[in-house]
């Protein structure tokens, strides 16, 4: 192990201890100083969180998914962004990404389709040469008033598009995976204190937040770790898309729910995803953020 200087900073040559040799101290709470090795107290100081790292971004063309790519182009990653059919909005964020010096890959089609899913990570190794950080963003919600009026259909869209085609991504981009990667799932609010009108959407979010967890103790031993950020009421397209009008004029602030009494805005978002992706989080796997306007859940 490198050496650390007195201040506690971590050096590029130096690997965080996983033991430590037998010492005790009579006194509480103890002082650092004789402390054999020292506590890590500073990184080694770089320009930006992600730099030189490479991420796919699904439903990156606008929204949250819009927001997480402009935050890691500014911190130094290219970005791969997924996108189901939203031509312009995926146009328009490409131009903003090239506008900031970014490097930027467009990835149109059906992430429940297995073949397209593998030719996302196919590309993005062709144009990036290698996946460092995986962001599964997008997802579906339709209201129903009773879970009577779920047809099928639409249960089968959204477990497939919600769930079954992160599974699809992770199959896909881990292979090409190494030690320090980072998968972060969008799951939502709605897995922890659901909603009576999107049973089959806070069901697929609740499968989101299992995954999660579970895939983070599987593969704790080869450094990768799994988080997931769990937004409440966000600004995005997905809300005039589900709502009506009315509800719309309304949204964030309708209930004493959120604390804030607003929604929040992708930008209040995109920094959960920032933090886990960087090595500022170095130390979090299996967790879930919230950024939800203050929603206590548990």
């Amino acid at each position: 192990m490198g050496s650390r200087d007195q201040y506690g900073y971590l050096r590029d040559c130096e690997e965080i201890p996983f033991s430590f040799p037998p010492q005790h101290q009579e006194k509480q709470p103890g002082l650092e100083y004789i402390m054999e090795p020292r506590p890590i107290s500073e990184r080694k100081g770089c320009k930006r969180k992600l730099e030189g790292k490479t991420a796919i971004i699904t439903g990156g063309d606008s929204g949250i998914g819009r927001a997480v790519a402009y935050d890691f182009v500014k911190e130094g990653a290219a970005v791969a962004l997924v996108y189901y059919d939203e031509e312009r909005d995926a146009v328009e964020t490409e131009s903003r990404i090239r506008q900031m010096g970014g490097k930027c890959l467009l990835l149109q089609g059906d992430v429940k389709e297995r073949c397209f899913v593998k030719e996302c990570v196919d590309r993005t190794l062709k144009c990036f040469g290698k996946i460092d950080i995986l962001v599964n963003n997008h997802a579906v919600q339709f209201l129903q008033e009773s879970i009577l009026d779920i047809s099928p259909e639409q249960l089968n869209l959204v477990f497939q598009n919600n769930v079954i085609s992160f599974f699809y991504l992770i199959q896909a981009a881990l292979p090409h995976m190494g030690k320090g990667s980072s998968i972060i799932n969008t799951t939502s609010v709605t897995a922890f204190e659901g909603n009576k009108e999107l049973i089959d959407y806070s069901a697929t979010k609740g499968a989101i937040v299992a995954l999660t967890r579970s895939l983070s103790l599987s593969l704790a031993e080869q450094g990768i770790r799994v988080n997931a950020v769990a937004p409440g009421p966000i600004w995005t397209p997905l809300i005039p898309a589900s709502f009506s009008a009315e509800q719309v004029t309304t949204f964030g602030r309708k209930t004493s729910k959120v604390p804030m009494m607003r929604a929040g805005q992708p930008c209040e978002v995109s920094p959960c995803y920032v933090f886990l992706a960087s090595e500022d989080a170095s130390y979090m796997t299996g967790q879930v953020l919230h950024p939800n306007g203050g929603t206590i859940v548990g």
